[in-house]
Order: C-alpha cells, then sequence, then structure tokens
C-alpha cells in the first residue's frame, strides 16, 4: 500500500514521517499505521496526571500514535500505580494505591451479558471515579491517535459466585484462575467484548492471558499439583471429543507430581531425572493430549472473542498478548504457531522484554534444572536454552544483572515475522521499560529501550508496544523509544 492511499487520520502527529516496515510482505489495514508505535497505559495515569498531558508526553516523547488502554484486570500488572515497594517512576502521583481493587474500567452494560455465573455490575471497578474509555478517547481522537482497549484473564477470588467460573486444579481444589471450558465463562468473555465494542468507538481490543496448560506449568510450578484444569467442563468435553481417557490423564498427572516433587527434593531417580521425565510421558501420553487440549480450548476462547468482535464492527483490529514464556518454555512456543492462530488474529504482541528477560530466564533455568532437568547445571541448563531457542546470551551467573540484548530482541522478531509469513497477522513486539525487578537485577536505561525498538524494527515488526505500563516508567526510558524512532527516519 502506497504511503498516498494511506489514512492519515490515524497516524497522529509523530507518525507522519514513518516509512513502511513490513519484512512479511503483507497489506496493512488502511487504519493502522505503517509504524505502529503503542504504550500500554491505565486509567489511573490519566486521573493522576490529566488526559491532554499525559497524551502529550506520550507524543512527544515516544512518537505514540495508539494506546492500548487498560480497561479489565484485577491484577497489577496493567493497572494501578507503581507495584508497592518498587521506586516511584518521576511522573504521577508520588504514591501507591495499596487499596486496588481492579476490575472493569469502563462502564458496564449489563445487557450485553448472558448467563455468565456471575453478575457482570460485580465486576465494575471501584478504584477510580471515571470511565477510563469515555474520558480519553474523545481527546485521543482529536489527535488522530488510535485507541485499542486491553483486557487480562486475571482475577479476584472473593467476587461473588466466582467459584461457577473456577478452574480446579489436581487434587480438585478451586484455583485462582478461570476455565475456557467452562461455559459461564466463555459467555462472560463474548459479553465482555460485546459491551466493549457496541459502547464504544474504539480501534482494536486486545486480550491477555497469561497462563499454560497443566504440563508446562508442573515443570516449573513449586507446587506440581496446584495446575489445571481438570473441572467437569474439561472432563466433559474431553469426553465428548472422545480422544482422551480422563482417568488415565488424571493418573499420568499424579504420577508426574509424584516425579517432579521428588526430583525438587534432591533424590535422584536410578536412571536420571530426564530419562524418568520421558518414562511417565510415555506410560501416560495422555499428559501431552491434555496439554495440547487446554491449548485447544484457549484457541477456541481467541475464536469466540475474535468472531464476536467482527460480527458486530468488522474493521475492529483484534490480537492476543503472547507472554513472556515464549522467550523460555519450548513447550510454551510449541503452542503458539502463528500459522495456527492467524484466522483469528489480526495482531500478536509478542512479549520480548529485554531488560526484564534476564532475572526471568534465570528463575525459569534454576526452576527447570532443580527438577525435571536435574542432570544438569544451570549454566548447562542454559546453554541448551540458547541452542534450541536460538539466542546466546550471556552466562547464567550474568543475566540477572544485565538483562538480554537487543540482539535477542533482533533474533525473537524475525523469528515471529517469519513465522507470520503469508498471512494476515502483525507483529508488534512487547519492549520492556522499568518492568519491575528486584533491587540489585538490571534496570531500563534509555540506551536500552533505544535499542530494542530499533532491534524489533529492523526484525521486520510491523509496530512495537511499550510494556508493561506508563505508571512503571521513567521519562527518560521513554524517550529513549522515541529516540529510536527518530534514527529510523
Amino acid at each position: 500500500m502506497s504511503e498516498n492511499n494511506m489514512n492519515r487520520r490515524h497516524f497522529g502527529r509523530a507518525a507522519g514521517a514513518a516509512a513502511f516496515v513490513a519484512a512479511s510482505g503483507q497489506a496493512l489495514p488502511q487504519s493502522v499505521p505503517s509504524r505502529m508505535v503503542g504504550i500500554q497505559v491505565g486509567a489511573v495515569s490519566f486521573l493522576d496526571e490529566g488526559v491532554e498531558k499525559v497524551l502529550d508526553i506520550f507524543q512527544e516523547r515516544a512518537s505514540v500514535n495508539t494506546l492500548f488502554l487498560a480497561v479489565f484486570s484485577y491484577g497489577r500488572g496493567i493497572a494501578g500505580r507503581q507495584v508497592p515497594g518498587q521506586p516511584l517512576p518521576d511522573h504521577g502521583k508520588q504514591e501507591y494505591d495499596a487499596n486496588y481493587r481492579g476490575g472493569n474500567f469502563a462502564t458496564v452494560h449489563a445487557q450485553y451479558y448472558k448467563d455468565t455465573g456471575i453478575k457482570p455490575e460485580d465486576t465494575q471497578s471501584t478504584d477510580y471515579k471515571m470511565d477510563a474509555v469515555a474520558s480519553v478517547l474523545p481527546s485521543a481522537k482529536k489527535r488522530g491517535m488510535r485507541t485499542i482497549l486491553w483486557a487480562e484473564d486475571v482475577w479476584r477470588t472473593d467476587i461473588n459466585n466466582i467459584e461457577k467460573l473456577q478452574a480446579v486444579d489436581l487434587h480438585g481444589r478451586k484455583t485462582a484462575r478461570l476455565c475456557f471450558s467452562n461455559p459461564y465463562y466463555r459467555h462472560f468473555l463474548s459479553g465482555m467484548v460485546e459491551d466493549y465494542v457496541r459502547s464504544y468507538d474504539i480501534d482494536g481490543m486486545m486480550w491477555c492471558s497469561e497462563n499454560s496448560g497443566a504440563f508446562d506449568n508442573a515443570l516449573t510450578s513449586p507446587d506440581p499439583g496446584r495446575v489445571g484444569c481438570f473441572c467437569e467442563y474439561c472432563q466433559a468435553k474431553a469426553k465428548k471429543d472422545g480422544i482422551i481417557d480422563f482417568v488415565r490423564v488424571h493418573k499420568g498427572y499424579l504420577e508426574l507430581e509424584q516425579f517432579l516433587r521428588s526430583a525438587a527434593s534432591g533424590k535422584r531417580p536410578v536412571d536420571g531425572y530426564y530419562v524418568t521425565l520421558w518414562r511417565t510421558l510415555l506410560r501416560y501420553p495422555e499428559i501431552i493430549a491434555w496439554e495440547q487440549f487446554w491449548h485447544d480450548s484457549l484457541r477456541e476462547a481467541y475464536a469466540l472473542l475474535y468472531k464476536t468482535i467482527k460480527s458486530i464492527r468488522p474493521a475492529v483490529q483484534v490480537g492476543w498478548h503472547i507472554k513472556h514464556s515464549l522467550s523460555f518454555s519450548p513447550y510454551y512456543r510449541a503452542q503458539q504457531d502463528v500459522q495456527l492462530l492467524a484466522p483469528v488474529t489480526d495482531f500478536l504482541k509478542m512479549v520480548m522484554y529485554h531488560n526484564c528477560g534476564g532475572p526471568r530466564m534465570a528463575s525459569y533455568i534454576h526452576r527447570m534444572s532443580s527438577a525435571a532437568f536435574g542432570d544438569l547445571t544451570e549454566q548447562q541448563m542454559l546453554e541448551f536454552e540458547y541452542r534450541v531457542m536460538n539466542y546466546q546470551e550471556r552466562s547464567y551467573a550474568e543475566i540477572p544483572f544485565t538483562g538480554l540484548s537487543s540482539d535477542y530482541v533482533l533474533r525473537e522478531t524475525k523469528r515471529c515475522v517469519e513465522g507470520a509469513r503469508g498471512t494476515k497477522t502483525l507483529i508488534w513486539p512487547g519492549i520492556d521499560i522499568d518492568i519491575p525487578t528486584q533491587e540489585k537485577e538490571s534496570k531500563s536505561t534509555p540506551q536500552g529501550t533505544r535499542d530494542a525498538v530499533l532491534a524489533a524494527f529492523r526484525g521486520g515488526a510491523q509496530g512495537v508496544i511499550l510494556s508493561r505500563k506508563y505508571s512503571e516508567m521513567k521519562l527518560a526510558n521513554l524517550s529513549g523509544a522515541g529516540e529510536a524512532i527518530k534514527q529510523l527516519g
């Protein structure tokens, strides 16, 4: 698509000179900037600093042309001020919102929610007396900035009747997660996106579920029995599909739990950890089948949301947040086949958090080498990881304090763009700006931010999403993103 034919109304002040960066060779939808620069932001930032001031900062410091507005979450990762205990940034109120609760930061219109098991009104946030979408959308539109709403699969356990939607772990206990096979939850999700699309003139919708199946979670969990889901709806769905014997699924996961608990205690099996893991999987192939079953259910949820939104307003862009495990877990990455996701995906936020990626990688390696891969030292496990995931970063002893390099972002972007080749799906890497790490661990810098953004675009990305949330970002580090956009010309 030539520049003359692009719809300039959606670019914003800073995107007018953007070059077309799309290594996949696919044409962009007319409403999407050729170089999308997005930022994740919650309602509290606009409340604390003022809508116009915040939008000024975004455009002037980082050439932002797209807002990813946190609209539904009970977690602190995308909403609320800085996480208590972490240093406050150099903007906004210099205090923590210790009583943060979360929920729906838009206005709940109950007529769109049918047979959800919970009252949609009970999810209305009481943290701020504002409708985040109605408060921000008009000003964003006047500036030519797009607004994509961002909802997250993070819930509280004290919502009335939430037990009707909750997942169930290996031992029959309710968990903090909700189940994608549960009809109540499916009805809630479809009602939620219908509410947003009918009630607001938004440009897009991104939904995030940072969870994995029982197998992937068990390998790294301190409690490998606290994984799921094994609820009645999953059992009934599996029986209806006729492909999995749930009795053997349950028995296999109990044996896997026993092996992992023994391994974590330091008791080496006679034939070693890795061989014993495979012995368990070969005896109970239902373990892997159940992992596939869980991810299929998640993809069905994606399809449901996509179909609901597109049936109302086809022009609304729909995408998914793919969590950071994409960079660590080969098992999770194996499930993120862009070609499989593409029919119900306009864009993917592939998390490539370079700075906090160092500590997170080290944590993952420690957990894996402490149980299922106990035959290997942590450094040996990391070298294996680098080889199979196609990175070459610093040593296990160094990465918590150095983070990952911009080369990691470049390699990951190229891989994801190549994976999307031939589809309509756009790849928008998530770039880390001041995501919390421990006191002595790696910290964001303006240069690190600049280099990561440059790497993403040079890897063929059609956009970037500055993450996790503006309320934890330092302004100088945000400006690093703007420097990269200027350098790209």
